[in-house]
């Protein structure tokens, strides 16, 4: 593929571990893709759901990491899908992703009646009239949404969750009282885990991860500590970002 003249990147995710082509301008996937797929609770044999599968960094993160495990990913743009095909084929990952082009609001029917052992989301960040509209039109739609976005993604996701599955989005920390509130009373169990860009620092992103069915109360968790003084990556957040370590301080279980 020539990047040149297609308008794309070749970039390198997990300290090499996988070869990512995605668009030079636009939504790009980076940190946060990484994060979410390192927080995912997955084993050997089970059945993963990616809503908003991007070109497919987070799943094929998480593929990397678990062996064994499937993973489904839905992609609203038909490009994008068949960039994240084209990935998943070149890290030979293909026969454990499946994906399916489609939107949350209308998914195809062969997702319609299926559900999954861990569901997982990096949902636009923005509602219509809130801060600047993105440049291009992709970018736009991963990161702008029309009113009610945000609760109509939670709802996506606890719909495709089994009983006893995990629920996990990424999201803008100062949006957690809302999306505490999408989660509602279906779930239960929440984790609530900041990601500090420095120690000291307001959290910018929050991973929540629920339970379907689950009863226990919320859990706040003191969260990662991406970046020290001097903008290295913490220990931490090295094995996560480059050796494909998981996010252990997120409980397997809630």
């Amino acid at each position: 593929m020539d990047k040149e003249l297609t308008g794309l990147t070749q970039d390198a995710f997990l300290g090499g571990a996988l070869t990512i082509c995605q668009p030079q301008r636009g939504f790009r996937s980076g940190l946060d893709a990484v994060v979410l797929a390192a927080s995912i609770p997955a084993r050997a044999g089970e059945h993963a759901l990616e809503a908003g599968l991007g070109v497919g960094v987070a799943s094929l993160c998480l593929l990397r990491r678990v062996p064994g495990l499937r993973v489904t990913g839905l992609e609203a743009h038909a490009e994008t899908a068949t960039l994240a095909a084209d990935n998943a084929l070149h890290n030979h990952l293909q026969d454990q992703l499946e994906i399916h082009q489609g939107s949350i609001e209308a998914p195809p029917v062969a997702l319609r009646q299926r559900v999954f052992d861990h569901v997982f989301a990096n949902p636009p960040f923005l509602e219509s009239g809130e801060g600047v509209k993105a440049d291009g039109e992709m970018r736009a739609g991963a990161r702008m949404g029309p009113p009610g976005t945000l609760g109509a993604w939670v709802d996506f996701c606890v719909r495709r969750a089994a009983p006893g599955a995990s629920v996990t989005v990424l999201h803008r920390a100062d949006r957690l009282d809302r999306l505490l509130a999408a989660f509602g009373e279906r779930c239960g169990g929440v984790q609530v885990f900041p990601l500090w860009p420095k120690a000291g620092v307001p959290a910018k992103r929050v991973l929540v991860r629920a339970i379907k069915g689950s009863r226990r109360p919320l859990t706040m968790l003191s969260g990662l500590v991406l970046h020290e003084a001097d903008g290295a990556f913490t220990g931490e957040a090295d094995a996560i970002l480059r050796r494909g370590a998981p996010l252990a301080a997120l409980a397997p279980h809630a």
